[in-house]
């Protein structure tokens, strides 16, 4: 996991070299077009992406995040990872709802500024089974940020992301964006006692660290949340703790030191219905229950 900063310090002290890594696949090319095909259509412009409505959590990252169909009297919600749960990391097969919670949030503007403290007063939901997320109700409306602080929401994209889409990951604990793509997807990505299911990998350039779990990760042509950052393999071990493994639909296992991933978000919408609230029978979620 890209663990929380203490854990990711006590981690650096210790660790040694690890294996040669694996090579990931190149994405294929795409065929050249022939003198009589019609012209590609132009991609749409990159959105600007900043700081604004990330936030720092004590020791991971994380953002203020809406869905589609949210209002904005609704209470607001913040995104991060399960891993990053205050009370510990929940066990394989454990879905946590409605546990009260104090946690606070320091609020980054564009620049990466904190500009306000948050509180949460709920944990929405909370699991590291096939996903590794935290969903925290806040003590204040998406309406009230904006005419407070002037910031608004990142939308959760409620569409599976595409391979090679360029991405941004942006942690509000480091204050810090790293670039790259979405270079494919994992059909289980296992760590210790824990597995999810169709992460995302990233290119290379995502060489993100500890301290940067919860970071949301943002589709740069639509500006939308598509995953929240939360693991690379450190050392080049074989699915052991920091150490994820990639198991394929046939049950190989590889293993690539230096990658990083994502677990997808685009499931969770389809989970909340009117006034942000969390329904889990609802039409269309999949998300683990309890």
């Amino acid at each position: 996991m890209n663990k929380p900063l203490l854990a990711a310090l006590s981690a650096l002290a210790l660790a040694g070299l690890g294996a040669a890594p694996a090579v990931a696949a190149p994405l294929t090319a795409a065929p050249a077009a022939h003198a009589d095909s019609p012209a590609p259509k132009a991609k749409p412009a990159a959105v600007t992406v900043n700081f604004a409505g990330t936030v720092s959590l004590s020791d991971c990252s994380g953002s203020v995040i809406r869905f589609p169909n949210s209002a904005d009297s609704d209470p607001a919600l913040v995104l991060s990872n399960g891993h990053c749960l205050e009370t510990g990391f929940p066990d394989p097969g454990e879905v946590i709802t409605g546990q009260s919670s104090s946690r606070t949030f320091g609020l980054l503007n564009a620049s990466g500024s904190k500009i306000a403290t948050l509180r949460a007063n709920q944990v929405v939901y909370s699991t590291m089974t096939d996903t590794d997320v935290t969903i925290y109700r806040l003590n204040t409306t998406y309406a009230q940020i904006k005419s407070s602080y002037g910031i608004s929401p990142l939308t959760l994209s409620d569409t599976h992301p595409t391979a090679g889409t360029a991405i941004k990951v942006v942690s509000g604990y480091w204050k810090k964006t790293y670039s790259c793509n979405i270079d494919g997807f994992v059909n289980q990505l296992k760590e210790g006692d824990w597995t999810w299911k169709d992460s995302i990998r990233y290119t290379s350039s995502c060489n993100t660290i500890g301290g940067t779990s919860g970071s949301p990760v943002i589709d740069t042509s639509t500006g939308k949340v598509v995953a929240v950052n939360n693991t690379g393999n450190e050392d080049g071990e074989r699915c052991t703790v920091n150490n994820p493994c990639e198991v394929d639909a046939n049950g190989n296992v590889t293993v690539h030191q230096g990658t990083n991933y994502a677990e997808e978000t685009y499931g969770i919408p389809a989970c909340f219905t009117t006034g942000n609230k969390l329904n889990l029978s609802a039409a269309g979620c999949t998300l683990p229950k309890p």
